[in-house]
């Protein structure tokens, strides 16, 4: 007895044990499953920071955490961000506001899926009854529907035909989170799944919202991203002339494109000038640098050409002044520009260079070949003077300047690229209007990669009518007055502008004189009609007359201070030989031929 006892005990501790032991074994392994899964899920998450965000655009990385989700963690995800967020708005920093207006941003299911039919990428939402979305959306929280009930469908998909689609494929089970990101709710993400894989779990929903708070902090990023360039774009965009100003002997036009890479945004700069006598003054510039500031200061510097150009002062003088302003306004910012003035009587450019890229000639047909420009160092850099050049243009020919972002290239060195525009543009040119296409698209072979802002000014020279053009030689004695006088009553008889001649007449007279005086003699007589009536005399003084207080007693001194009031406006400038005193007046009303 006590044998068969010991035995029976010794027989039943030995089986108990053993449950004990298969139960500390089972509770091992689960607990081994466990902390594989969650180092599993762990591991999955630490993938999603390589794989989501990669860049800053939102639309990407709405499709990368989507993508992500597929078919790791679900069998469909869609995500949504809201109408504001696309716009540049600041998102819903308040809970239970009413529902806010989402688009569908991305979508991602399996292939046994691709049958549904979720809201259209890039369109509104469209539900028409409040969902779950909905729900998660107004409460930042998230929803878990582990089961579908029948009547459920109608609050998940967004039509009566998609929950149909949806109960037929056999999805049965859903879930919700919100996107948020420093307090700001930027959309939502829903997720699914169907056919034999198991239902969504408390920790699934754990899994997932801890995704989308990952997600949600790229899509800020890129949203904050998106908004401060498209601030630069806009101020970038408003800085620079809106249409090209009527020149005459010069056709021009121009096109501006902001970097397809958001980083490159900020900079780049063109204007056109009208200047007295009928010529007219081009200018590109690219500030180094990108962002606000260097809008900004592509602004100041845009500016203080226009101001120095209005002066009538030369194309290498104002180079020399704007790399003074340009010291002035950042220590670290510089800037590239090319300047060129056009005279359509000589048809000729005077060109200068603060380290720009040479422009581009191309005569009527259809031949390119560079001008050799001095190319000085660059604005703020103060290393000055500027050496200018002349080039003469042939009739219907074509000046093209343009910024670095045309041609930068990562793959390629920039003489390459150089060679590559120059190709790019021979051959018949199309008609020139108002906004010209980019060459840069062609050097690409079709691919718009640049990483850079680029604009391009393309100017045509075109000949003179008889009706806008007059220039004749000046005796250089006391005759040179009645001549001009004559002259300017003949010429003006014929354009048909006799209400002009007396006061034009009165104006030559005082230049001539002014010429005589302190310029050693008149050299040549031009007049300009285009949209205002232009008279200039050039002499040889190099000294450029000023309105002075002339006494009472005095004879004379007022003649500059009599073309002050009677014209629109005047001025004068220096030239290689001397100097050009002129003055401008309104034509009244259209003057018939």
């Amino acid at each position: 007895m006590d044998d068969d006892r010991s035995r029976g005990r010794g027989g039943f501790g030995v089986r108990t044990g053993s449950l004990r032991a298969a139960r500390a074994v089972r509770r091992a392994a689960s607990a081994i499953g466990t902390a594989a899964a969650d180092r599993g899920r762990l591991q999955w998450l630490n993938e999603a920071g390589d794989l989501i965000g990669t860049t800053l655009d939102l639309g990407r990385t709405a499709q990368e955490l989507a993508d992500f989700a597929v078919p790791r963690m679900a069998d469909g995800a869609a995500v949504d961000l809201l109408d504001s967020v696309l716009r540049g708005g600041e998102g819903d920093r308040v809970a239970g506001a009413g529902v806010p207006l989402t688009r569908a941003m991305a979508v991602a299911v399996i292939d046994r899926l691709r049958h549904l039919e979720p809201d259209p990428v890039g369109e509104l939402t469209s539900a028409p009854t409040p969902t779950y979305v909905h729900q998660c959306l107004t409460a930042r929280r998230p929803v878990l529907v582990s089961r579908i009930a029948p009547d459920q469908y109608e609050s998940i998909a967004p039509t009566a035909r998609a929950a149909r689609l949806m109960r037929d494929a056999g999805v049965h089970s859903y879930m919700a989170v919100p996107l948020v990101a420093r307090g700001v709710l930027l959309g939502a993400a829903d997720f699914v799944r169907a056919g034999g894989r198991a239902s969504f779990t408390p920790t699934d929903l754990a899994l997932a919202w801890e995704l989308a708070s990952k997600a949600a902090v790229y899509i800020d990023n890129a949203r904050l991203y998106s908004r401060e360039r498209e601030t630069v774009v806009t101020l970038q965009r408003a800085l620079l002339p809106r249409t090209a100003p009527s020149t005459p002997g010069l056709r021009v036009a121009s096109d501006y494109r902001p970097a397809v890479d958001p980083g490159g945004v900020g900079g780049d700069w063109f204007d056109v000038v009208p200047l007295p006598s009928g010529r007219t003054a081009l200018v590109v510039g690219d500030v180094m640098g990108h962002g606000l500031a260097a809008a900004a200061t592509m602004g100041r510097l845009r500016s203080v050409a226009r101001t120095l150009l209005g002066l009538d002062i030369a194309p290498e003088r104002v180079l020399a002044r704007l790399d003074l302003a340009a010291r002035d306004l950042e220590e670290d910012q510089v800037a590239t520009c090319l300047c060129a003035v056009y005279d359509p009587a000589e048809r000729t450019f005077r060109l200068a260079s603060a380290g720009h890229l040479p422009p581009l000639l191309i005569d009527a047909a259809g031949e390119a070949a560079f001008v050799d420009v001095p190319a000085g160092a660059p604005l703020g850099a103060g290393v000055i003077p500027y050496d200018p050049a002349i080039t003469r243009v042939p009739e219907r020919g074509r000046l093209m300047l343009y910024t670095d972002g045309l041609v930068k290239s990562r793959e390629q060195d920039i003489g390459t690229r150089l060679d590559r525009l120059r190709e790019a543009v021979r051959g018949p040119q199309p008609d020139l209007s108002e906004s010209c296409a980019l060459p840069g698209v062609r050097i690409d072979g079709g691919a718009d990669r640049r990483f850079d802002d680029a604009v391009v000014l393309v100017a045509e020279s075109r000949a003179f009518t008889e009706g806008e053009l007059f220039v004749r030689p000046l005796p250089p004695d006391g005759s040179a007055a009645r001549e001009a006088r004559r002259l300017v009553r003949a010429q003006l008889e014929d354009w048909s502008l006799p209400h002009l001649v007396d006061v034009t007449e009165l104006v030559v007279s005082e230049l001539v004189g002014n010429a005589l005086r302190y310029g050693g003699g008149p050299n040549q007589l031009r007049l300009v009609r285009h949209d205002r009536l232009c008279v200039e005399v050039s002499d040889t003084g190099p000294d450029l007359p000023q309105i002075q207080h002339a006494p009472l007693s005095a004879e004379g001194g007022r003649g500059l201070q009599l073309i002050n009031m009677l014209c629109r406006r005047w001025g004068s400038c220096r030239t290689p030989g001397g100097k050009v005193v002129w003055a401008e007046q309104d034509i009244a009303g259209p003057a018939t031929m």
